[in-house]
């Protein structure tokens, strides 16, 4: 009897089960992608730690990738229970979760320009658009609507990320501001794709914009 009861609380509380790319979420109990969700672990000190990165040892317990989610799992005491434990939840969590996914994003472009899979500046990005080098826009959020509008006029649907400011990209890339910006297909604009949508779950002004054949265009 115990045996067939274990599976079931294990789907329940949110547990990780098997090695599916699907989880349950312990607040909403959907079972969605991992992709769009943010894995927490506990510590042997019993602190919670967000786990972005989905490979800390230990019991995974999954939420959506959105404030309100987050939130409500800490006001309703969601992690003690699907621990089955006294869990210790850091103050101030969700904001936390956006500042660590804003910096992994924002890395991810410095990778980008870096490895040379990356333009930034109107001139340079139309260029990319105009060639068909470019998978992802990105645009700072401050930037002139004229001057956006153009580029994604021109970018055939392409995904768009609009979540940082100008002075946020100009850091990421080594200059004082930079509003327009493109990532060629590849590894890299994936995982900033994938990030992007887990960070638009927190950021209060912004979006990311995925069409419905982003897949083909990012490869």
């Amino acid at each position: 009897m115990q045996s067939d009861a274990s599976p079931a609380r294990s789907r329940e509380d949110g547990a990780e089960e098997g090695t599916g790319p699907l989880r349950r979420c312990i607040v909403s109990h959907e079972c969605l992608p991992k992709e769009r969700l943010i894995r927490f672990v506990v510590d042997p000190q019993g602190t919670l730690l967000p786990d972005l990165e989905q490979h800390l040892p230990g019991r995974g317990l999954w939420l959506q990738a959105r404030r309100d989610v987050v939130e409500t799992a800490c006001a309703r005491g969601s992690f003690a229970k699907a621990a089955r434990g006294a869990v210790k939840v850091p103050p101030a969590l969700a904001e936390s979760i956006e500042a660590l996914l804003r910096r992994r994003c924002l890395d991810i472009i410095g990778l980008a320009r870096r490895a040379g899979q990356l333009a930034a500046g109107a001139v340079q990005v139309r260029a990319w658009l105009d060639e068909g080098r470019a998978a992802v826009l990105v645009e700072a959020i401050d930037g002139a609507a004229g001057g956006r509008a153009k580029l994604l006029g021109s970018g055939g649907r392409l995904p768009l990320v609009a979540l940082f400011t100008a002075r946020e990209l100009g850091a990421a890339l080594g200059r004082e501001q930079v509003v327009h910006v493109t990532l060629g297909p590849g590894a890299l604009a994936r995982r900033l794709l994938a990030e992007a949508s887990r960070l638009a779950g927190f950021a209060a002004v912004g979006e990311v914009d995925l069409p419905a054949a982003d897949e083909a265009g990012v490869r």
